[in-house]
């Protein structure tokens, strides 16, 4: 099978760095499949879970948030504000962050902080459904 190149950036670290088999991207129209000699492109990325498949590893996944992918000369860059292992995520620390975006979103509140919770709430399911897919496989 051909490989691509791949780099998974999240704001605060390098989460990945070599050669993959596939990726399957959360964008705003779906689940995107990257495999090599994709043609170019550059999508929107949504909070949910990613899939890649590194060169003679395991199949791996993580919960990752808004940002973008990248596609360009058979390599893909995956800019994202974070991205996160399924087994350090804290699931009870995911509900209370998904609680309180509920409760923000109930209340009469800016749109710039209504777009907030949204976004924070979006994050927090999609911790957890990571997290509970992880789980299930394991």
């Amino acid at each position: 099978m051909s490989v691509f190149h791949a780099r998974i950036l999240a704001s605060d670290a390098l989460f990945f760095d070599g050669d993959c088999e596939f990726m399957v991207v959360p964008c705003t129209d779906g689940a995107m499949g990257i495999l090599s000699h994709h043609s170019n492109m550059i999508a929107a990325v949504v909070p949910g879970e990613l899939r890649f498949q590194p060169v003679g590893g395991p199949l791996r996944t993580a919960a990752v948030s808004a940002g973008l992918v990248k596609v360009e000369a058979g390599e893909v860059m995956l800019l994202v504000s974070t991205a996160e292992r399924p087994e350090d995520i804290d699931v009870n620390r995911a509900r209370r962050a998904e609680d309180a975006a509920k409760e923000a979103l109930l209340q009469k509140k800016s749109m710039q902080e209504h777009r907030n919770a949204e976004a924070q709430l979006a994050r927090a399911i999609s911790r957890l459904r990571t997290k509970e897919h992880w789980n299930s496989r394991r």
